[in-house]
């Protein structure tokens, strides 16, 4: 994507791994950037905003409280985006079946990765310019047509649960919106671990060159950070 000086993303959750490497990504490429953080501790996105000449400003929301994306929605009052981009992502122990995982572990999981992005994008979606995009950071684990391994069962259900609503809100905005879940490959983050093949730069580079794609395209999409289809 080449360097656009007027262009605006908000990314939702940025304080680490695939967030913040988004919110650098389009640093690089000359956008502005407003990212958020959960609390008021220094993260490396503060970091990052100190030596971003003033084009990324940080916002704090915890998405699971539906009165702080209010507040947030609020404060953004008057601004408009190019890319509104939610990305959270928790997970439960990995060899954990839904048999076995409790009630509060399975809610904390579903509510985080599912529930709770559809309401920041319900709440923020006026923020978003005509022809914007708005994207959810989802996983090829969410896909059904392609589960044919299992494991990390709970993880599964809420990216599959987030890619319906997702899909739901698209239909419901009447092909007006472009809407895209993204699987960002197996990346190098605390949620990916060492052995994963993708750096958080490489995933976050593609990713945000895919969403330049579907500027302008209203629909529901579930791609790859490589601009591949993935199977619902």
């Amino acid at each position: 994507m080449a360097s656009s000086s007027g262009s605006a993303a908000l990314i939702v959750g940025a304080s680490r791994g695939l967030g913040l490497g988004l919110a650098e990504a389009y640093l690089q490429r000359g956008w502005r950037v407003v990212g958020t953080v959960r609390g008021a501790a220094p993260t490396k996105l503060h970091d990052l905003a100190a030596s971003s000449g003033g084009r990324l400003a940080i916002e704090t929301v915890e998405i699971n409280e539906p009165a702080e994306v209010a507040a947030l929605k609020q404060r953004l009052s008057g601004r408009s985006f190019d890319v509104l981009f939610v990305n959270a992502g928790v997970t439960n122990r990995r060899d954990e079946t839904v048999g076995e995982v409790s009630t509060d572990e399975f809610n904390r999981v579903m509510v985080t990765n599912a529930l709770s992005p559809m309401r920041v994008i319900e709440t923020l979606e006026d923020t978003v310019a005509p022809g914007g995009v708005i994207g959810a950071m989802s996983s090829g684990l969410g896909s059904v047509a392609d589960n044919e391994s299992g494991g990390m069962e709970v993880y599964r259900a809420s990216k599959a649960a987030l890619n319906t609503l997702m899909r739901s809100y698209a239909a419901r905005a009447g092909g007006k919106r472009a809407v895209a879940l993204i699987s960002p490959g197996w990346v190098r983050t605390d949620m990916g671990g060492d052995a994963a093949p993708l750096s958080v730069a490489e995933s976050a580079s593609g990713i945000v060159d895919v969403l330049a794609g579907c500027a302008g395209k209203p629909g529901a999409v579930f791609i790859d950070y490589k601009g591949d289809t993935v199977r619902w």
